[in-house]
């Protein structure tokens, strides 16, 4: 039986402001990194379909005539994305040039292996052509031969900058970093999703300092569409075969990507074949294959004929068939082209189908990027297309299993995902300290009330898609790169936090848990451990305002939740509500209140509801087996957090009181004193 859990429904404006373009034909992410085209190092980071292809145009053009750039490289993570940098009449919509690529430098058409284009890449290095796009790969091979001299004075764009990493193993990343040390290129990097599933930094500190960040968020991206309202965040759970439950979760009548488990995935039947026949079979009677796509057509029970794509299929004529139909630019704009994809490994990153309203995924994905670009299929604008969803289908775990553990790990993983989507969804933060200076700032609403000098405020600009919220005792960043990750940067600190599978086990499981040895101790760390070059000033300003940023979505969303009387949220202005309802309803917005509040507290309430009490209970005696008992270090942790409350208060927190999180930190310092006692005794 699958089992719905509540949704995270955001709702947005649809005021058309994103898709519109100015004189120049730039939408306004367009005109925001073009205004920035003077940056030798610029790093854009935009949703899916948020037109970065474009913007890199136009900047790259810029370089090319009116900077003394000598060449422009293109360097796409596989072929298929290639095809977002064809050429472009720019002219036409304002712009003074067009955007041409001669055919012979198109390396992701031409035939052929690496070896053959490294060449080509040499050849276009020496002519007078100024366009180059290629894979990853080929420019790798290339950097390999020719040097990173060979590149000098030319633009270097790198689309899905995901795929870098700082990770010495990462070639690709390597190469980067001997550019931007030589300092001869400029530098245009872009990508959808900046976190990777691994945690690994995508940039050493030292080289990301170098790039000018353009950030244009999910909220100003989707408040600005003219269709596209509403998308919905849901995880479900199911027990038995994932096949046998689909149409609980599969709607024949919405346009759905379906991406099937890995064959290696506990989801997974092993059989991937048959798991697509089981899932036309529950769709209605097949009807055989259109001789021109090759999709399966499927009579359903009401007499609809379904067009499915099955790119699960290994034969190489059959699935390159689909796989161009799907590709055919006269059917861009028909909607009644093809009705369900079902995808393994494909149909992800760069898959361009306006038309899907449903991306449906069977079994957990281990990297964030992965899950924001298949949201991303979803996420386009599309005329009559007025909503769109994803769902994670998860299989429950089940004690009886083997693979119990692995299980555990996979749900409290997609839990850690739909959390960072709901960051990732919701309008931007921009904490400041309570003062008696403190005043409220123009274009933003404050409510009904307005804005209280006496009180903290939260204020709204709809436009810009941000929140202006007033907290007592907040610690500002005081460095220029402590700022620039409070301003840009706070959710891949929120990534690596609910990513900690310690972190995440305590919160949902712990019933002992002191919210502070969360929110204070293991943020902490993890802000110290990410961040090594701030200072602790700094380090503890950025922990409160990534604690800050992802505790009031949460807060948000329970009273979104409670309002709609277990209905998913009524809408954005739900998120916006609640943020200010719960500021309202506090005597004090104060950093303190905040750490007091355990992160995954709504998460596991929503479990509660959902998963059958004995899996709940499942897993939490399996959590509760492993529990550790206080290390030297998170001791040393405790202790130093005494300091400050002695700092505060004149005296150190005392092991008898009534406040747990001082008992806490009382007994750290207690453990730290017994183990000083014993190595003295020897």
């Amino acid at each position: 039986m699958t089992k719905a859990v509540p949704s995270v429904s955001v709702t947005y404006a649809a005021n058309g402001s994103s898709t519109k373009a100015n004189e120049l034909g730039m939408r306004a992410m367009q005109e925001r990194a073009y205004d920035r085209r003077g940056e030798q190092y610029l790093l854009i980071k935009s949703p899916p379909a948020s037109g970065k292809s474009r913007a890199l145009m136009f900047i790259a053009l810029d370089k090319l005539h009116n900077q003394g750039l000598r060449q422009a490289i293109v360097v796409v993570p596989e072929k298929s994305i290639g095809s977002s940098f064809n050429d472009e009449p720019l002219s036409q919509h304002g712009f003074w040039a067009d955007w041409t690529v001669k055919p012979q430098w198109n390396l992701c058409n031409a035939p052929g292996g690496d070896d053959g284009k490294v060449g080509a890449v040499g050849k276009f290095l020496a002519s007078e052509d100024q366009v180059l796009v290629c894979t990853h790969a080929t420019f790798r091979f290339a950097v390999d031969r020719f040097g990173v001299e060979a590149f000098d004075d030319r633009l270097i764009a790198v689309d899905e900058f995901h795929h870098v990493s700082a990770n010495p193993d990462n070639k690709l990343g390597m190469h980067l970093g001997a550019l931007v040390a030589r300092d001869r290129v400029h530098m245009v990097a872009m990508t959808g999703s900046y976190f990777r599933g691994d945690a690994e930094a995508v940039l050493s500190p030292e080289d990301e300092a170098r790039f000018d960040t353009v950030t244009y968020t999910y909220y100003e991206q989707l408040n600005g569409y003219q269709h596209l309202k509403t998308l919905d965040i849901g995880y479900f759970f199911y027990s038995g075969s994932y096949a046998d439950d689909i149409l609980k979760v599969l709607d024949p009548n919405e346009k759905t990507i379906l991406h099937i488990p890995n064959v290696n995935s506990r989801e997974s039947t092993k059989d991937k074949h048959r798991e697509v026949e089981h899932i036309i079979d529950a769709l209605g009677e097949w009807q055989g294959t259109d001789p021109v796509t090759g999709f399966q057509l499927v009579r359903t029970p009401d007499g609809r004929i379904l067009r499915i794509a099955d790119l699960v299929d290994d034969e190489p004529a059959k699935r390159d068939r689909v796989s161009a139909a799907l590709k055919d630019a006269a059917h861009k704009n028909n909607r009644d082209h093809v009705d369900i994809i079902v995808a393994l490994g494909m149909a992800k990153e760069g898959f361009d189908w306006i038309w899907c309203e449903h991306a449906l995924t069977v079994g957990y994905r281990a990297s964030l990027t992965e899950i924001v670009q298949i949201i991303g299929r979803a996420t386009r604008d599309a005329v009559g297309k007025t909503r769109a969803r994803f769902t994670n289908l998860i299989a429950e775990p089940d004690a009886a299993e083997a693979a119990v553990t692995e299980a555990v790990n996979d749900t409290l993983k997609a839990i850690a995902a739909s959390l960072l989507m709901e960051q990732v969804l919701a309008p931007r933060f921009n904490f400041t300290p309570k003062s008696p200076k403190s005043g409220p700032v123009e274009g933003f609403d404050y409510g009904a009330g307005g804005y209280d000098p006496a009180k903290e405020n939260v204020g709204f600009n709809e436009a810009k898609g941000q929140f202006q919220i007033e907290i007592k005792g907040l610690s500002e960043p005081k460095s220029k790169e402590a700022k620039r990750i409070c301003q840009e940067d706070l959710n891949e600190v929120i990534t690596a936090f609910v990513q900690d599978k310690t972190t995440i086990e305590r919160g949902l499981f712990d019933e002992e848990l002191v919210p502070e040895e969360l929110t204070q101790v293991r943020m902490g760390k993890i802000v110290g451990a990410r961040f090594p070059e701030l200072d602790a000033e700094d380090q503890e300003a950025v922990r409160q305002h990534a604690v800050a940023a992802l505790n009031l979505t949460q807060k948000a969303k329970e009273i979104a939740l409670s309002d709609s009387a277990g209905e998913t949220a009524s809408g954005n202005t739900a998120l916006i509500d609640g943020v200010r309802k719960f500021a309202m309803d506090v005597r004090e917005l104060d950093i303190d209140l905040i750490d007091r509040i355990n992160p995954f507290g709504e998460a596991y309430a929503i479990l509660a509801k959902t998963m059958s009490e004995t899996s709940l209970r499942e897993i939490a005696a399996i959590i509760a087996a492993k529990k550790v008992q206080m290390s030297p270090e998170d001791a040393r942790d405790l202790a130093r957090r005494a300091v400050t409350f002695k700092q505060e208060r004149g005296r150190l927190p005392s092991l008898t009181a009534t406040d747990p999180w001082e008992k806490k930190m009382a007994e750290g310092v207690a453990f730290l004193a017994r183990m000083k006692q014993e190595a003295a005794n020897g």
